[in-house]
């Protein structure tokens, strides 16, 4: 690129109309010019030949990506070693680049292609590049339905307000048949889940399969109300190949699911966008896949990215890795996903943020001290059903570490007078 080329890849945001871009921030080591390599990237990812041969035109204007911001800092080499890249003037940059996302329209597999595809990690002189954040104008959320129940209808739903929301993965997760894997729910839910669910693991499996395992666990999770007094969800895991998600939902639903989950990458962000215009139970998000393409800082998407996403597609609850080392996810990145499912987003209702991962009654008051608010769900595995006294008694256990920190007791002096959570404790803490 000339000098004159590169310099029609930048712009301010007084000369764009606001409403006519995304906004995306890029972190990247390049190789090389700083300013020559933003330009590449945006010429890669959205009009890399802006005029045709012998013909006087220009359709950067209206069709570029443009750098709003760069700043560019001297490195000696490159964070990762890349093969076949030259090391010379080697530079780390965050760039704010400006999209206009009339380029793709309001579909999501045209958003990734454009702003996470070929254009944007083949740009040349940078190998190394990570999409860190995403944001959108009002008038391309607009065309987007996003959640159909939220935070406050799941709340309502379950008439759970003022606490987080309780979830239990059934273990064993995968190998059970449908009656005993029935029974475990029925007693987390006993115990003071407000929702047991199926593992992401498990899928229509032969030993378990999915209309039968719904109709035990709806028909469980109706005793167990009626029992308690109190409103439950069985969440029933119909991730499966695209042209059998209706088909599935439709079952577990009839069955008696009160919510469905579906992993996310594996089946696709598209794919979840056209069931949540059929689906009238909470669609819920698992994160398989999704730490491939993030848990390198300086290459790949950003959690938080995928998290929007996810949330603009229709998704009420999103699960997403958690606190501690078993996760190997940054505190810092889990509350920017956090924030992604809470914070405004124009008419897009905020979705349920589930940080997980070998969680039990030990760490809730952590998790919340993290979070700061209740606004969370908290989804233990082993953690109840894999507590000493059985499922029943790990739900009771969060029941009770929830009553301590809502009550400003030590967690660990409330365990003095109540035995689940004592022996929650000494099985799993202390941690984090």
């Amino acid at each position: 690129m000339t000098a004159d080329d590169i310099a029609g890849f930048f712009a301010t945001r007084r000369d764009l109309d606001p409403e006519a871009y995304l906004e995306l921030v890029f972190d990247f080591e390049c190789s090389g010019d700083p300013r020559a390599a933003a330009a590449h990237l945006c010429s890669e990812q959205s009009t890399a030949q802006w005029s045709r041969v012998g013909i006087d035109e220009d359709f950067r204007p209206r069709f570029a990506a443009k750098v709003l911001e760069l700043d560019a800092t001297p490195r000696p080499r490159f964070s990762i070693p890349v093969d076949g890249v030259s090391e010379t003037n080697v530079h780390a940059c965050r760039a704010v680049i400006a999209h206009p996302h009339g380029n793709f329209g309001p579909r999501i597999p045209n958003l990734l292609s454009a702003v996470c595809g070929e254009g944007v990690f083949f740009a040349p002189g940078i190998p190394l590049i990570r999409l860190q954040d995403i944001r959108f104008p009002a008038s391309f959320l607009a065309a987007f339905e996003g959640p159909r129940f939220g935070v406050a209808g799941l709340r309502e739903r379950l008439r759970a307000y003022d606490r987080p929301i309780f979830f239990g993965v059934i273990k064993p997760n995968i190998g059970l048949p449908a009656e005993p894997f029935a029974e475990l729910g029925y007693q987390g839910w006993r115990g003071g889940l407000d929702i047991a669910k199926d593992d992401e693991m498990l899928a229509d499996a032969p030993w378990c399969p999915l209309a039968e395992r719904a109709a035990l666990l709806g028909a469980a999770c109706r005793r167990a109300a009626e029992e308690t007094g109190e409103p439950k969800i069985y969440l029933a895991n119909i991730t499966d190949e695209v042209d059998r998600l209706v088909a599935l939902h439709d079952t577990a639903v009839a069955a008696g699911a009160g919510a469905v989950m579906v992993n996310t990458m594996p089946t696709g962000l598209s794919a979840v966008r056209m069931l949540r215009r059929h689906v009238r139970v909470p669609l819920v998000a698992h994160f398989p896949f999704i730490a491939a393409f993030g848990r390198l800082a300086a290459y790949g998407v950003h959690s938080r990215v995928i998290t929007r996403l996810q949330r603009l597609a229709g998704y009420d609850v999103v699960i997403m890795p958690g606190f501690g080392p078993r996760m190997m996810t940054p505190e810092a990145e889990v509350l920017d996903c956090v924030r992604a499912c809470l914070e405004p987003m124009g008419p897009i209702k905020p979705c349920l943020p589930v940080p997980g991962g070998s969680d039990s009654a030990a760490t809730l008051e952590t998790v919340h001290r993290k979070i700061g608010s209740t606004d969370f769900g908290f989804v233990p595995g082993r953690g109840v059903f894999g507590h000493p006294g059985g499922p029943a008694a790990g739900a009771t256990s969060l029941r009770q570490a929830w009553e301590a920190i809502a009550g400003g007791i030590p967690v660990a002096e409330h365990a003095t007078h109540h035995a689940e959570l004592a022996a929650a404790l000494a099985a799993f803490g202390p941690r984090r």
